[in-house]
């Protein structure tokens, strides 16, 4: 077989895509659903560290420590096949999910940490000047000024959420990557998987591209 019959295959892509298209469907929502959550886990864990009292912020850090050194395709395989033995059972999309959020939302944390951090101390005190409240400080003031500055780090860090999503399979996750693996095994023949690695290609390659303008505009902004 020439290279092109062996991994660009028309006939095998025709018949293995309709699988490919149910294992994108998955792995989107599995990464949308880790995303989002991961970001408002992170936002809490980076205030309670920031502002709460004392044993409450050590035991934030402790959490962003913990699972920011744990490999994911570890904490999902002990969240999967461990828990059941402790009478808790999770799907493998919630398996997924979990490990995902969990450790999304310690990077994530850190990322607002620094975002906030960043913020002019002057910003602060003008809010307590004018008496506005915690939570209309941060909401109104504060928020606003960070989330600008943590928008390329947190791209960032959704792109490599919606890659690991791939570690799924290892829990029978029906994700692109599994149903590629499936397919090419049908077929007996990698295209499934170039095809595969193609789509992660065109998901990601722009959101890596947008990351690295943001990065740029931001440096050039800080520098006038």
């Amino acid at each position: 077989m020439s290279f092109t019959e062996t991994f660009f295959n028309w006939d095998v892509l025709v018949s293995s895509f309709p699988l490919l298209l149910s294992g994108l469907r998955v792995t989107l929502l599995l990464g949308a659903f880790s995303i989002v959550a991961g970001l408002v886990l992170g936002l809490v864990i980076a205030l309670v560290r920031i502002y709460a009292l004392r044993p409450a912020s050590i035991a934030a850090k402790i959490y962003i420590d913990i699972f920011r050194s744990i490999p994911i395709l570890v904490l999902l395989i002990v969240i999967y096949y461990a828990l059941p033995f402790v009478g808790l059972r999770l799907s493998p999309f919630m398996s997924a999910a979990t490990a995902l959020t969990l450790v999304s939302g310690a990077y994530t944390a850190e990322i607002f940490r620094a975002g906030i951090e960043a913020i002019p101390k002057g910003q602060f005190e003008a809010s307590q000047a004018l008496g506005l409240s915690y939570r209309h400080m941060m909401s109104d003031i504060i928020l606003p000024q960070a989330i600008r500055i943590v928008i390329p780090p947190l791209t960032n860090n959704c792109v490599n959420v919606v890659k690991d999503t791939a570690l799924a399979s290892v829990v029978a996750m029906p994700d692109l990557l599994k149903q590629a693996t499936q397919a090419q095994a049908l077929e007996a023949n990698p295209t499934p998987l170039i095809v595969a690695a193609l789509i992660y290609i065109a998901i990601l390659w722009p959101l890596v591209v947008l990351v690295g303008r943001m990065e740029k505009r931001y440096r050039s902004e800080r520098q006038q």
